[in-house]
């Protein structure tokens, strides 16, 4: 009886170590300094901090710090659980000015290069349907290089 329990706990502690890891590996996907790739992108004072982003991890999760023209580190834009970076579309809230939207994103990485698309907007835009409203501010990302803004 013992030997079942102690095989029992060696096996759970192998699924959440197999579960973290793979959590761990979908969010260094987005891991990066990322750019806004649009060939005509239109900012508002809110959403130029949108411009481009380091997505960095910060303590268990991961956020999207705003980088200025100057490179200088910017706000925290928004953060995400490292347990979610395995879903297709992550949803949750980020800055806006002195306010919060809803924002979804996800990642992609089709034939040519990475990418990814965030979007901004009121508590009811769906992305991934057809009810709802349209977002505030959206825009598709490259990857231009390294993380240089962190939370630590």
């Amino acid at each position: 009886m013992a030997r079942n329990h102690v095989v029992a706990t060696l096996a759970l502690g192998l699924a959440l170590g197999l579960c973290g890891n793979a959590a761990q590996a979908a969010t260094e996907q987005y891991y990066g300094r990322w750019t806004v790739s649009d060939e005509e992108p239109a900012y508002s004072s809110k959403g130029i901090r949108y411009k481009t982003i380091d997505v960095a991890p910060c303590g268990e999760d991961f956020c999207g710090i705003s980088v200025g023209e100057d490179n200088s580190c910017g706000e925290v834009l928004f953060r995400f659980l490292t347990t979610h970076a395995a879903d297709e579309l992550l949803v949750g809230h980020g800055r806006w000015g002195n306010a919060k939207k809803k924002l979804e994103m996800y990642y992609g990485d089709d034939s040519e290069a990475p990418y990814m698309f965030v979007a901004l907007g009121s508590d009811d835009m769906d992305l991934s349907g057809r009810e709802g409203s349209i977002p505030t501010f959206q825009a598709s990302y490259e990857r231009q290089g390294e993380v240089a803004c962190t939370t630590d």
